[in-house]
């Protein structure tokens, strides 16, 4: 591991244990990000009728 690699979030340094974060915190973070798609890719807004016929599916 290069010891000069820093935190995604907040540029500390990061540490092997919580890698590639610096702590549990800015983990936890970055994991809430994806949850609460905070990493999503802005597209155009899909069809209903494709919505309605994959929820059908399920």
């Amino acid at each position: 591991m290069n010891n000069k690699e820093k935190c995604p979030l907040c540029k500390k340094i990061s540490t092997p244990q919580f890698r590639p974060f610096c702590s549990a915190g800015c983990k936890d973070r970055d994991l809430l990000k994806w949850l609460g798609d905070g990493y999503r890719v802005a597209g155009p807004p899909a069809e209903e009728a494709i919505i309605k016929n994959n929820n059908d599916d399920v």
